[in-house]
């Protein structure tokens, strides 16, 4: 398990999703750059329902920072090209956008 902390903007608007077993989590993705400027696209779910919260709370373009454990993924673009993803399970959230759900 590799944990780390990754910065970023959403792209898209977060989702709050039901499990198999009812239990609720949200999905979002984020737009993150490497130390080379390429785009990375971070899937993340919480299942904390305090930074699903959060995550609801905010739009398309905000600036947020996810900490938690992630799994590194390849995927392929229109054009064939191998591009970097990550998977990430986060457990803590913390965004520069004022909100309701934050805690304090």
């Amino acid at each position: 398990m590799i944990e780390a902390l990754i910065g970023g903007r959403l792209q898209g608007e977060p989702e709050q999703r039901r499990g198999k077993s009812e239990s609720m989590y949200v999905v979002a993705r984020v737009r993150a750059q490497d130390s080379d400027g390429e785009l990375i696209i971070v899937n993340v779910i919480a299942f904390n329902v305090e930074v699903g919260a959060v995550l609801l709370e905010l739009h398309d373009g905000d600036a947020v920072a996810l900490s938690g454990s992630v799994t590194p993924k390849v995927w392929s673009d229109r054009q064939g090209n191998a591009r970097a993803a990550l998977d990430m399970v986060a457990v803590r959230v913390l965004s520069a956008q004022p909100v309701a759900g934050a805690l304090m």
